[in-house]
């Protein structure tokens, strides 16, 4: 608040001395008529040409003044803006990250990014020169009000007559403008979901030779945004024209009235001058109000969306215990948990899981059994809607977020890397990790002879989303990346499901390795990289429906047998005649 009111301050100081110059005209018109009699000359300054030389000074003093209180009210009122455009910006998106995942499931980025930037960014607009613009008209309206009533009462009130439809002209626009923003800003929230949409999906669009179709939705998209903002300039753009019929009646009534009074000795030359000229100070930076309301429109209109989402409470909230990692013994539970995605039928009804600490356990099955949807429990993405997850007998609903999902190691199939360096992406878990820490963490995903090829090396960049590597690479460098945060759990979630068999048996070794001495939960659809795992865990619908190891469950002949066979080709017979 402080730097708001130095900002008004000088924005009212500013105005003062811009007010100025009309009172130093009717002053010098007085000298030149009246001479030794002006109201200078009662100053004490007698002579005509020593008045004139007072007023010079004077007007150079108000002129530098006015100057550097401008300077002065455009500093404050642009850094004030940035400021606030900076915090509120950061606000939104430090509220957003701490939001559940479901809302990212149903929410557009698109629409996301357009209220973190361009919401946030109509707030700054405003604030960079319509609330000065706010203060500065209402400084106007009382300095000249006192200055018309100490002059001529009987021409103030001529003056003023135009105030008052004027403001009711401004309220009636104000509320008639912030509708038409609403939609504005929801058609500018949705061409920017698409826009984001389809250049996250060039490839696809590509592929499909959908350029042209595209090209047209976006077209769809972009007129009903300028369809809306055609309906709001039209009314914005009617506001000023009509405030000047307004203003023309004052300054024709103050014209006739004034000089009339002048003509009959009642009011003198200086004076009259003083009055003419200020009613056109007075009146004619009301043409700008429309311009500001417009401003003040958007603006509204954006701080509601950001508000909006803001106030927006997260379903997933922390508690109070602090989980520590070397702490951690990594034992998981499930207990009687049932679960269901918003809108679906229950997955899980009464699921009972154990996860042992220190061991590996594999979980598999058919698409849609629920093996991602317990990783997504795990790491508490979701709650359950009834039963219990724990982890070291802690309930998870119990423990601060981050450090439980410190204590938890993620490699999904789908790999996201930010656009930077492979060293970068890499130590993301520990930005202050060494360069040795992070080649020896690369040399466990087996990612060294390849980096070693590359001229920039560790220093590579990896393009958005990590599009200059090939699969393969992708997955290693996040397999790096759980290996550098060390953490007591580990979750490979189809970590090899889009690799080829090379790849596929290095990103073997590689969890084979890391998995040592923690608690690995691998989620496969290929079968043979979990074969020496501790227990296998077989879903079906949401239901373990074989618990055991490789070699049992192929002699069981049950589900997982049959999923064996499928890719395999080998029967369960054959099998159990190798080993």
């Amino acid at each position: 608040m402080g730097r708001v009111r130095l900002g008004a301050f000088y924005s009212v100081l500013n105005k003062l001395f811009d007010l100025a110059p009309p009172l130093l005209i009717g002053t010098a018109v007085a000298i030149v008529v009246e001479k030794e009699d002006s109201f200078v000359a009662k100053l004490g300054i007698e002579d005509p040409a020593r008045q004139l030389t007072w007023l010079a000074v004077v007007t150079a003093v108000i002129w530098v003044a006015e100057s550097i209180f401008e300077f002065l009210q455009k500093i404050v009122w642009r850094n004030l803006a940035q400021s606030v455009q900076h915090e509120l910006r950061l606000d939104a998106y430090r509220h957003v990250q701490g939001l559940e995942m479901a809302f990212f499931e149903d929410e557009d980025t698109g629409q996301l990014m357009s209220v973190m930037n361009d919401d946030v960014n109509q707030l700054e607009r405003f604030l960079d020169g319509g609330a000065n613009s706010l203060i500065q008209l209402l400084t106007t309206v009382l300095a000249i009000g006192g200055i018309f009533f100490w002059l001529s009462p009987a021409v103030a009130w001529v003056a003023f007559l135009p105030m008052p439809f004027i403001i009711w002209g401004s309220i009636l626009y104000q509320r008639k403008l912030q509708d038409r923003y609403k939609s504005v800003r929801t058609a500018v929230g949705e061409l920017n979901a698409d826009l984001a949409g389809n250049l996250g999906g060039i490839a696809t669009i590509k592929s499909y030779a959908r350029e042209e179709g595209e090209a047209e939705r976006i077209s769809a998209r972009s007129d009903a945004y300028r369809t809306s903002n055609r309906a709001a300039i039209t009314l914005s753009s009617a506001f000023s024209p009509l405030i000047r019929m307004f203003i023309l009646a004052g300054f024709t009534a103050t014209l006739l009235i004034g000089g009339n009074l002048a003509l009959e000795g009642q009011l003198d030359a200086g004076s009259f001058s003083v009055l003419v000229f200020m009613t056109q100070r007075l009146l004619w930076p009301l043409t700008g109000l429309g311009e500001t309301l417009d401003l003040y429109q958007r603006a509204m209109a954006s701080t509601t969306r950001i508000l909006d989402l803001v106030d927006r409470p997260s379903k997933i909230v922390g508690g109070s215990t602090v989980l520590g990692t070397d702490a951690v013994a990594g034992k998981l539970e499930m207990q009687g948990v049932v679960f269901a995605y918003p809108g679906h039928a229950p997955l899980f009804d009464g699921l009972d899981l154990t996860f042992p600490a220190r061991s590996t356990t594999a979980i598999v099955g058919a698409t849609g059994s629920g093996k991602s949807s317990i990783t997504k429990l795990l790491l508490r993405f979701y709650d359950p809607g009834d039963g219990q997850v724990s982890i070291d007998g802690h309930d998870l609903r119990d423990l601060e977020l981050r450090s439980l999902r410190r204590s938890i190691g993620l490699v999904s199939q789908d790999v996201f890397l930010f656009h930077g360096t492979i060293a970068a992406n890499i130590a993301y878990a520990r930005p202050d990790a060494s360069e040795a820490d992070i080649r020896q963490a690369a040399a466990a995903a087996e990612l060294d002879d390849w980096i070693d090829t590359l001229p920039d090396g560790l220093q590579t960049i990896v393009g958005e989303r990590g599009q200059k590597l090939s699969g393969g690479q992708r997955q290693r460098v996040s397999i790096a990346r759980a290996v550098l945060k060390d953490p007591p759990i580990l979750i490979l979630d189809e970590a090899t499901s889009a690799v080829d068999n090379e790849t596929e048996a290095a990103i073997q070794r590689s969890m084979e390795h890391i998995a040592e001495d923690r608690t690995t939960i691998v989620i496969a659809h290929r079968l043979s990289t979990i074969r020496n795992a501790d227990k296998i865990l077989v879903l079906d619908k949401g239901r373990v429906v074989e618990s055991g190891q490789h070699e049992e469950l192929i002699a069981a002949g049950g589900l997982y047998a049959q999923l064996w066979a499928v890719q395999t080709g080998e029967r369960p017979q054959e099998v159990e005649a190798r080993t």
